[in-house]
């Protein structure tokens, strides 16, 4: 089983009319929530939509009939999952579907530790992650290319973080919980 952190940028909110301008993994060890190899970011800029997408299926194992090829780990992978599949069908590949196969999504967990409220349960109030998304579509607008690796390579290292301590503090929570069963 391979798990990697997964998420996309991009110009907007809707997959039918707005594209993938980036989209970037990192293996995750499974066992520690720690990375294991270099973050991969797929730029758009740099060739197209269209390209990235192929790249990503080609390189990553998303793809594969192995479900446990590459199991996204994310924060809401809801809005990873609609675009992906919309933007591959618009550029004429295979449809990417990652919530019918093995997938970790944080968000949960971050509403249950935000006392079940999803209004406050972003990555950006749960973690040191300086703003949230919607900065992106405007950099890119105006070629602010560089701000917007600054942006993942932080939201990563923010994701990553929290990813890593769940791994320490989850299994220290059900062993609490099996003590109150007794």
């Amino acid at each position: 089983m391979t798990n990697y952190y997964l998420d996309i940028e991009t110009t907007g909110l809707d997959p039918k009319k707005d594209k993938i301008i980036t989209i970037q993994y990192q293996p995750i060890n499974s066992f520690t929530g720690e990375p294991t190899g270099e973050l991969i970011i797929l730029k758009e800029w740099e060739s197209s939509e269209k390209e990235i997408l192929k790249q990503f299926i080609e390189n990553s194992g998303i793809c594969s009939d192995n479900v446990f090829a590459f199991v996204p780990v994310g924060f809401n992978l809801g809005f990873e999952h609609n675009f992906l599949k919309a933007r591959a069908i618009k550029n004429g590949f295979k449809e990417i579907d990652i919530l019918n196969k093995p997938f970790i999504d944080l968000r949960a967990v971050g509403i249950m530790m935000n006392k079940g409220a999803f209004k406050g349960a972003s990555l950006d109030s749960l973690t040191g992650k300086k703003g949230n998304g919607s900065t992106v579509p405007v950099f890119y607008e105006n070629k602010e290319y560089k701000k917007i690796i600054a942006y993942i390579e932080q939201e990563t290292k923010e994701f990553i973080k929290y990813n890593a301590w769940l791994y320490i503090e989850m299994p220290k929570l059900l062993e609490k919980f099996k003590k109150s069963l007794k």
